[in-house]
């Protein structure tokens, strides 16, 4: 990305691009999302109950989507500044990185995979401990920024208040608590989120390069079969993956990932979600563990795990897959631009 307006068009597509898949699977995913909320609430609130409970009122679909445009806000914008970050931050580690070997005289390479090579991802190749870091960083100041709609959001979810609209919900949250009061919870979702995406993003690229390295292999054996000579073509002998194949990569390496990630930060995302409904109970992230084990037991901890996960798993796989196919293109056809521009 050495063009200068190649490498601003491109970090505006990072923006639109988690922006789009951020949208898109708040929407769709909204009702599990809801869900999770009202199982984590208190702990003699079960997923059962709650399903028949929401099912069986006089408008049952509109209350499984209650929260979406504050989740819809959250997520899609939270998506558009995470994705963005990353992307930044991976630019500038992978050529800090390039420039340091090329100064020691090794050869390592960092540019995007573009499903190719064997590989099915479209962004920069880091080390395990950059891709833990830069993910941690980028998910912590997206969290930052949209903590306030992240409180409101919550709380719409909740059945512990009855908000009319956002606007009515910002009226009475700064009357009663202040401006603080929109960041209520954000220590343990920092907790929650810094490790989380770390270990997503870590979890996610180790699967990607071993699902792309096996898939080339497979897809090397099955075309010397094919073939009477044996020989192969080209781009199967450079281990290039089909943009179908490196998706299905993607996606199953992204619900891989979520679940794994889900599983180990589950406990603060429980604390979280108590803090943001009764700050004035719980107080901050130790003292709301404390009494969430006095009063409740570990199992407290893991309210809403198994909901989390299956939602987790669906909402990561579905907007890092569809992030990096647009991104993939978007990178193709700039390419073929530039090419184009290069012969005229």
């Amino acid at each position: 990305m050495s063009d200068g307006r190649k490498t601003r068009s491109s970090s505006s597509f990072h923006f639109v691009a988690g922006l789009s898949s951020g949208v898109l699977s708040a929407v769709l995913l909204q009702p599990a999302d809801l869900l999770k909320t009202r199982v984590q609430q208190a702990r003699t609130t079960t997923l059962l109950s709650t399903i028949r409970s929401i099912a069986s009122s006089p408008q049952p679909i509109r209350n499984f989507w209650r929260g979406t445009l504050p989740s819809a806000i959250r997520t899609g914008c939270g998506s558009a500044i995470y994705f963005s970050s990353l992307n930044a931050l991976r630019q500038r580690v992978a050529f800090a990185t390039l420039v340091r070997n090329n100064a020691n005289g090794t050869a390592v390479n960092t540019q995007a995979g573009g499903g190719g090579g064997g590989h099915s991802s479209s962004l920069p190749k880091l080390s395990n401990t950059q891709n833990l870091l830069t993910g941690a960083a980028a998910r912590t100041w997206a969290g930052f920024i949209l903590m306030p709609v992240t409180v409101i959001k919550v709380r719409y979810e909740s059945s512990l208040y009855n908000y009319t609209s956002l606007f009515s919900a910002i009226r009475v949250i700064l009357a009663s608590e202040g401006p603080r009061g929109f960041f209520a919870g954000f220590g343990a979702t920092a907790v929650r989120d810094a490790p989380y995406a770390g270990l997503y993003v870590l979890f996610y690229e180790q699967s990607k390069r071993r699902l792309s390295a096996f898939a080339a292999r497979l897809q090397y054996q099955k075309a010397q079969k094919r073939s009477e000579t044996g020989a192969v073509s080209p781009e199967v002998a450079a281990g290039l993956l089909s943009g179908r194949t490196a998706a299905s990569i993607n996606f199953a390496s992204g619900v891989a990932a979520a679940g794994l990630g889900t599983a180990m930060t589950n406990p603060f995302d429980a604390i979280k979600t108590r803090l943001q409904l009764l700050p004035q109970k719980y107080g901050n992230m130790v003292q709301a563990a404390k009494l969430m084990l006095k009063e409740e037991g570990v199992g407290a901890l893991f309210d809403g795990l198994g909901i989390r996960m299956a939602r987790k798993a669906v909402s990561s796989a579905l907007a890092w897959t569809l992030y990096e196919e647009l991104i993939r293109r978007a990178e193709v056809r700039w390419k073929d631009t530039r090419d184009a521009e290069g012969v005229l």
